[in-house]
């Protein structure tokens, strides 16, 4: 996730303009920036590493001229933060300039394509293929703005993405698939932006673009149409009522349940991570002699779930083991054979580093699985993908978690083809059941959260809360009750059902809350069995469960449906998504800030 502003104005001053409204989407990015600016009828790009104040704060606005513009502040997904990495990306002649925020899926091969072309591509983004793509289907005779409809349609994965070109100036157009892009619209001037927040101190009149549109924009004109046929579609503006806090949160009123509702956009970006990453981080695991998976917090949580996709998909047998105790629990038995495979939201959880560190030490092969390009963990390791959640404001993780399962998903597949554990087209239905997942937390969100705000009134004075699951459920309720307790402030402790009866049930009594992840997998039996013990004791039983799985329901005194069908071993992607929800809901009725739970920091750099 990317920050992005485009400006055309009348005014011949914008440069301001672009740079303050790359300020105030900071929140989106924040390891690059820069702006690529008409000057003199040239375009002139400035751009590198760091903030938009350490890049373009020593810009004299006042002695730019230009009247079109456009700026991009960076969360990276492909290439490091750098100079180099660093957008608005040009064609070879520097006539032609993007800003671009998701992910283009065959950009190796159109890199490919272009550099037999011979253009010379300098970066390592996916970004950089666009203006080059543009450049070459320009120089076969389409005018600027068909070359850039037909470099879209050749590309595969989500952007939005906005353009200028030294032959157009007096016009910038902007397009999205599944990345958001708004157009501003003020008076002799337009804008086009990430995020409303961009351009709301100079206009509140939006045109939301939607998937498959593009817009060609003028100081005192838009043209929307669609990438696929050229149809003219109407304009739809509305009157946004934000004030500039509510709009970097998109209306909503904390970040946390903003990135709730981004996951399903994080998780498709996350599951196009390229085979090329995937292949050769799985075949490390497959030919190690033991496999040891360490993270610390939520983390920790996606590890176990991993452990169990690693064990039942690939049949590999592995162990999962919280970083903090790391050094005490098998260091001595860790050789040159082996790998850990680390798992990070920051890449710099000192737990988890001082982890990877002791391993490499021993000669461990060291894996990683982060969601920071360039961040410590990823230089301390042999191999790493990156997750594509973008930033993660608030400090509770929810997004970055589903994303974490979905790369451990895409490793447990790869795996169980290089092994031989399913055949082909097992792989491929269990691939598209995960493809599916977006839609489906989609569909819990639009069709639960109000359940799940009932439940939280219902339940939020209580003291004391018991999670319950078993098999790879056992690792979602873990989080279900983190979150509960990372934000509200309640007791709550994520257990394995079976276990519950050896400690836990004492202390059940009538209106206790207890709440078990339900799926319909080999464990659904005996589950019933756990829920029946707890209901013998005249607990109050929270489940979450299939769609119409009349059984668990008749049982439970609140329940959460998950709507659709999806395999055991995935189950935690959309079953955590409730939890989440009521944990938010939760601490809103306490009266907390479930951004900013007290004692808590998003990155534990201490030991």
């Amino acid at each position: 996730m990317c920050g992005i502003i485009g400006v055309v104005s009348k005014n011949n001053q914008i440069t301001e303009t672009v740079i303050s409204s790359l300020k105030r989407l900071e929140y989106r990015g924040y390891d690059s920036s820069g702006i690529a600016i008409e000057e003199n009828g040239n375009i002139l790009v400035v751009k590198d590493k760091g903030s938009v104040d350490h890049v373009l704060g020593g810009i004299d606005t006042t002695k730019t001229s230009g009247h079109i513009g456009i700026g991009h502040t960076r969360w990276a997904t492909h290439g490091i933060p750098s100079k180099i990495n660093a957008h608005p990306h040009t064609d070879c002649t520097g006539r032609i300039a993007v800003a671009h925020n998701g992910i283009i899926e065959n950009f190796l091969e159109l890199r490919k394509h272009l550099e037999e072309k011979g253009h010379r591509l300098v970066s390592q983004t996916d970004t950089e293929v666009i203006p080059h793509l543009i450049e070459e289907l320009n120089n076969e005779g389409m005018t600027v703005e068909h070359a850039f409809k037909e470099a879209l349609r050749r590309c595969k994965g989500s952007y939005g993405v906005v353009m200028i070109a030294q032959d157009s100036l007096h016009e910038m157009i902007c397009a999205r698939r599944e990345s958001p892009i708004v157009i501003g619209v003020g008076k002799n001037e337009t804008y086009c932006a990430s995020d409303i927040t961009a351009f709301l101190p100079y206009t509140n009149k939006v045109i939301f673009l939607r998937d498959g549109e593009m817009a060609i924009l003028r100081p005192d004109n838009v043209l929307i149409e669609r990438i696929e046929d050229s149809t003219v579609v109407p304009q739809r503006i509305s009157t946004i009522t934000w004030n500039p806090q509510m709009a970097q949160k998109s209306g909503f009123p904390h970040f946390m349940l903003k990135e709730i509702h981004e996951q399903p956009y994080a998780l498709r970006n996350t599951l196009r991570i390229s085979n090329n990453l995937i292949e050769p981080f799985a075949r490390r695991i497959n030919d190690a002699g033991k496999v040891i998976l360490t993270a610390a917090g939520t983390s920790n949580h996606a590890s176990i779930i991993g452990k169990y996709m690693f064990t039942h998909i690939a049949q590999l047998y592995c162990q999962s083991v919280i970083s903090s105790e790391f050094a005490d629990i098998g260091l001595n038995t860790i050789s040159d054979k082996d790998v850990v495979v680390a798992v990070s939201q920051s890449g710099e959880t000192a737990d988890t580093l001082d982890a990877t560190k002791r391993a490499k030490e021993k000669g461990a092969g060291i894996l990683s699985i982060t969601n920071v390009v360039g961040s410590s963990i990823t230089r301390v390791s042999d191999n790493v993908i990156c997750t594509q959640a973008g930033p993660e404001i608030g400090v509770a993780a929810t997004k970055t978690f589903i994303v974490q399962v979905a790369t451990l998903s895409l490793l447990s597949l790869e795996l169980a083809k290089l092994r031989g554990t399913l055949d082909y087209s097992e792989i491929q239905s269990m691939k598209r059941s995960l493809l599916d997942t977006p839609r489906q937390i989609e569909s819990v969100v639009k069709t639960q959260e109000a359940t799940a705000i009932r439940i939280a009134e219902k339940y939020y004075s209580k003291p004391s809360f018991l999670f319950l699951g078993r098999g790879i459920s056992t690792a979602t309720a873990m989080e279900g009750a983190l979150k509960l307790k990372e934000i509200s402030y309640t007791h709550a402790e994520g257990y394995p059902a079976g276990e519950s009866k050896h400690g836990p049930i004492s202390l059940v009594e009538p209106g206790f809350p207890v709440v078990f992840i339900a799926p319909p997998d080999e464990t659904y039996e005996r589950l019933i069995g756990n829920i029946m013990e707890m209901k013998a004791r005249e607990a109050s039983i929270i489940s979450v469960c299939g769609q119409a799985d009349e059984k668990i329901e008749k049982l439970s005194d609140d329940f959460i449906e998950i709507p659709g069908n999806i395999p055991a071993e995935f189950s935690p992607i959309p079953y955590v998504v409730p939890l989440q929800l009521f944990a938010y809901y939760t601490a809103v009725k306490r009266g907390y800030d479930p951004d900013k739970p007290r004692n808590l920091a998003k990155s534990v750099t201490v030991k």
